[in-house]
């Protein structure tokens, strides 16, 4: 078993997340691929990265953008070949940084191999699914998908297979021992050509206890039988014995629905399960009864709480404030009218100075924003495709759903990577396979390279102030009284205090001083008798001890 220490190598490390489709295109097809991504490496380098957590590039139909696996242990085509990956693989141990790949296990896509062969009758890969009769005219049960709709799908055969998600992905067997073999064969497949681990994709709903119906909800009826469930655990704790254990592993879990007493459970050291986990509570402080397409008025005090509750709860929280799920943080947070330069500088500061590991999203190092489609059309979610035929049974008109595909939409996240202002943003020679953001004109890494004052420069320089901070890199964490929209909070080592200040409006507001200097952010030496933050203002406060 491997010990805390070397467990934790990862502790104070920078994670960038890399879309492949929408990173680097080097070949002209319009598709980002591993040799764009290579391309890039000294400028991931630069930036401070320690980590980058590769979204799926592997063998799939696409039909949701690799999150449908065909073959775990292939490249799909457009991102390059295995070659490729393993030169990724050896160029950035290079340049000292790590990667972590996307571990997809609820599901597979329904052109892997092991569900061509159950559609075909065969009994060993049947066992690999959960295929059902139906109970007369109806389904086998009355589980609702993630996706929309009901989550069983009828075969030719006219039975069903269970999906809760696209009926493109159906959920494995995790009841049948040889998943299990299969599984973490594929775990050791990666990890022996050099990866450091894995974000487990939706990894606590991967257990099933039951297939019994489920109480009624207004989404997800069903999850009561599905939901972190014991046998989740023990397959968790079972990986790390038999896999992660034997590797010097960082293994994040996305987990859907989570509170932070579940989320305890999961990343327990004592428990050797998962080294963190992303939560979601932040990212709904606007949404309508959870449902992220249902906006309500967002209200900083709401994140303040929330952010300020997970940190107390977890020893390592995984921080992140936009990712390729969800729509660009200047968007759900900022303003982007009048204050887009200082939100991206603020909520880059926010996530960079909170407890725990800082993820950082592809084009959120250059304040980039959600796309500006015009229509439906544009749009190459298929979630938002879902959802657009599930309003549409709800009656509601075309304009409402456009308004609402185009502002939640996670193609907002996955417009291609602004590299400069030319045509096609410097993403690619081709056509890109989504539309470009007309904003590359002024918003791009290579103007924003060389003004010393931009949202890039700004992330170089907080990342190397945190990596220089015992304070904000391994600190303690306890929130300061202030106004309800200000966050204010204090960042403590054994010779370092540091006061944070976030102002999360777009209004002057005056707080108390703490401390004795300012030391990071825009300033005057002598504004400690009218101590005002200006609108999405970020300052750090120094405190002898």
């Amino acid at each position: 078993m491997a010990t805390a220490s070397n467990k934790k190598w990862w502790k104070n490390s920078i994670v960038y997340q890399i879309y492949p489709r929408s990173f680097c295109d080097s070949n002209g097809d319009g598709i980002g691929d591993i040799p764009g991504i290579i391309s890039k490496l000294h400028y991931l380098k630069d930036l401070g990265v320690d980590i980058i957590w590769l979204s799926p590039v592997y063998q799939s139909p696409g039909y949701d953008n690799g999150y449908d696996i065909s073959d775990y242990k292939g490249i799909n085509p457009e991102y390059g070949t295995m070659e490729d990956m393993e030169r990724l693989i050896s160029r950035a141990k290079r340049l000292g940084i790590k990667i972590i790949m996307d571990l997809v296990i609820n599901h597979t896509s329904d052109e892997h191999e092991w569900f061509k062969k159950a559609l075909d009758g065969d009994e060993k890969y049947r066992d690999f699914y959960y295929f059902r009769e139906g109970k007369g005219r109806k389904r086998p049960n009355n589980w609702g998908s993630f996706f929309g709709g009901a989550a069983w799908s009828k075969t030719d055969k006219g039975d069903y297979y269970l999906h809760l998600f696209s009926k493109k992905q159906p959920d494995l067997n995790w009841h049948n021992p040889e998943v299990y073999n299969e599984i973490t064969d594929i775990m050791r497949f990666w990890l022996d050509k050099g990866i450091a681990g894995f974000r487990c994709d939706v990894i606590n709903i991967i257990y099933k206890t039951s297939l019994d119906n489920g109480k009624k909800h207004l989404a997800l009826t069903g999850k009561e039988y599905y939901l972190n469930t014991e046998g989740c655990h023990d397959l968790l704790r079972r990986f790390n014995e038999d896999v992660w254990s034997k590797y010097k592993t960082f293994i994040v879990g996305e987990t859907v629905l989570v509170t932070p007493d579940d989320a305890k459970q999961l990343c327990d050291e004592e428990k050797r399960e998962l080294d963190t986990v992303f939560f979601f509570e932040h990212m709904d402080v606007d949404s309508r009864g959870g449902i992220k397409w249902f906006k309500k008025r967002y209200k900083p005090y709401k994140l303040i709480k929330v952010l300020d509750k997970w940190q107390n709860a977890l020893e390592i929280p995984a921080n992140y404030l936009e990712n390729h799920d969800q729509v660009r943080s200047i968007n759900h947070f900022g303003n982007t009218k009048e204050y887009w330069e200082k939100s991206a500088k603020l909520l880059c500061g926010l996530n960079l100075s909170l407890k725990g590991i800082p993820f950082i999203y592809e084009g959120e190092e250059i304040g980039m924003t959600n796309g500006d489609f015009r229509g439906l059309s544009d749009i190459r979610d298929i979630e938002s495709y879902n959802v657009n035929k599930a309003l549409k049974r709800m009656l509601l008109t075309h304009s409402i759903r456009r308004k609402i595909i185009l502002r939640t939409s996670r193609d907002n996240a996955r417009t291609p990577v602004q590299w400069d202002s030319t045509d096609n943003a410097g993403f690619t020679n081709g056509e890109p396979w989504l539309k470009i953001n007309e904003n590359k004109s002024f918003i791009n890494v290579a103007s924003e390279s060389d003004d010393e004052n931009s949202i890039l420069n700004f992330y170089k320089k907080m990342i190397e102030f945190r990596k220089n901070s015992k304070a904000l890199s391994e600190g303690t964490y306890r929130k300061v009284a202030s106004p309800s929209d200000v966050f204010i909070y204090t960042r403590e080592a054994k010779e370092e205090r540091l006061y944070v200040y976030c102002n999360l409006t777009s209004y002057p507001r005056e707080v108390e001083f703490y401390g004795d200097r300012i030391i990071f952010g825009n300033y005057d030496e002598d504004d400690r008798q009218d101590f005002i933050l200006q609108p999405y203002e970020y300052r750090i406060v120094a405190s002898n001890i």
